[in-house]
């Protein structure tokens, strides 16, 4: 019958008892196949990670400065990532990089929620925020 209609035939459930075929065109069937995943691709949601950097003396008018980009960013649906960079002998200053993270975090909170809490690696203390659903 597929020979007759110039068609192709498919196995489209091989394990079911008796197996199921379908007559269409195969090429046809493999490019709608190919647009549905594309469609599905573009109607994921991107995680977008956006980056603020301290330093561990930063001034509260800085800090405030960078804490409304923070909060613009968790409203548009992206992640932060807070850091405080020790550069050279700063990094006796590590309580004080910590308690800063930790207060941009508590301003933060009716924004988003924190992944993870402030840690140290290298010269940079991270902490990462990520926006609370339903908040766009």
């Amino acid at each position: 019958m597929a020979q007759a209609q110039d068609l192709d035939l498919v196995e489209i459930s091989p394990k079911a008892d008796p197996p199921v075929c379908k007559i269409i065109d195969y090429s046809k069937f493999k490019y709608e196949q190919k647009k549905k995943q594309k469609e599905i691709k573009a109607k994921a949601q991107k995680t977008v990670l956006k980056e603020i950097r301290f330093g561990p003396n930063t001034d509260e008018h800085d800090f405030n400065f960078k804490l409304k980009h923070a909060i613009n960013f968790l409203n548009d649906g992206a992640k932060v990532k807070a850091y405080v960079h020790f550069v050279g002998r700063t990094i006796v200053f590590k309580e004080r990089g910590e308690i800063l993270l930790l207060k941009f975090a508590q301003k933060l909170e009716e924004y988003g929620k924190v992944e993870q809490l402030p840690k140290l690696e290298g010269k940079r203390m991270a902490i990462f925020i990520s926006p609370k659903v339903g908040k766009k």
